[in-house]
């Protein structure tokens, strides 16, 4: 993203390159999130912004996310960091909101604060960092068909039992806990999903010939990104990372579906910044 001072008012988006998005700040993640900034510090001010959309949006992957945090990151940084990076976090839902409806925090705080988050609660805000584990790399396959975010929220169930839940809280307790005591086999028994995977695998096709790939190859376990159709899993060390990338896409070049696999060691920080001088 490239984001300028503008002597007009309020936030121009000049152009999108690679993906088919509105060009009006009002329906565009970026704009809607740098607009609820300039609403809370100085109205009158303008930016305008140039986005090349490199993350498809709808992959499960973050893509409104990043555009959103984006934004208010380099709209702070050229105003002189008047806001926390923490304080910038309701701005860039309100992205959020207009993607899907709800003002979630679930994937701007850690595109803004970087590595692992948990979201105690929205109302009020209370975000907590955790620590990433040195070793810990992210495989991701992202398989070019569309999951709609409604889709996936209609197959939930309103309800689920006691016995679930309880196994659910547990899982999230102890995979905090791994993060902090960098216990990596018990990270790996804390990745299960018994509640939302379940019900949105249905979406994704070869979704459990690509959960037992990865553990053939020594990946600590894998689920759904986000509401799909994408699909991580984790691994300690980029070698047992790359085999498992291997293992996905011996998944789906089987299939005619088109996909992208990417890589990547956990970022520590959040959004980066590169000035241009000229």
């Amino acid at each position: 993203m490239e984001i300028r001072r503008s002597e007009k008012s309020g936030i121009d988006i000049t152009s999108i390159e690679r993906q088919d998005l509105p060009l009006e700040a009002e329906n565009n993640v970026a704009g809607v999130a740098g607009l609820a900034m300039l609403e809370a510090y100085n109205p009158q001010l303008g930016f305008e912004i140039r986005i090349v959309k490199n993350i498809k949006p709808g992959s499960g992957i973050g893509s409104s996310a990043a555009s959103a945090a984006g934004t208010v990151a380099g709209m702070n940084y050229l105003l002189g960091n008047p806001f926390s990076t923490k304080e910038l976090i309701p701005f860039a839902m309100e992205g959020e909101r207009l993607a899907c409806g709800s003002a979630h925090a679930d994937n701007v705080a850690p595109a803004l604060l970087g590595g692992f988050t948990l979201v105690r609660d929205t109302n009020p805000l209370d975000i907590c960092a955790l620590p990433t584990p040195l070793e810990l790399v992210a495989t991701v396959i992202h398989p070019k068909i569309e999951v709609k975010t409604a889709d996936a929220r209609a197959v939930l169930k309103k309800r689920v039992t006691l016995e679930k839940a309880i196994s659910q809280w547990g899982n999230v307790g102890a995979l905090v806990s791994s993060l902090y005591e960098e216990d990596y086999d018990l990270l790996s028994r804390s990745l299960v999903d018994g509640i939302v995977e379940p019900a949105r695998s249905i979406l994704i096709p070869y979704f459990s010939e690509l959960k037992v790939a990865c553990e053939a190859a020594g990946a600590l376990g894998s689920g759904i990104s986000g509401s799909g159709p994408s699909v991580f899993a984790l691994s300690r060390g980029m070698s047992t990372a790359s085999k498992v990338a291997q293992a996905m896409q011996s998944v789906f070049e089987k299939t005619t579906i088109p996909f992208d696999i990417h890589i990547s060691p956990i970022k520590k920080t959040g959004v980066s910044f590169i000035e241009d001088l000229r």
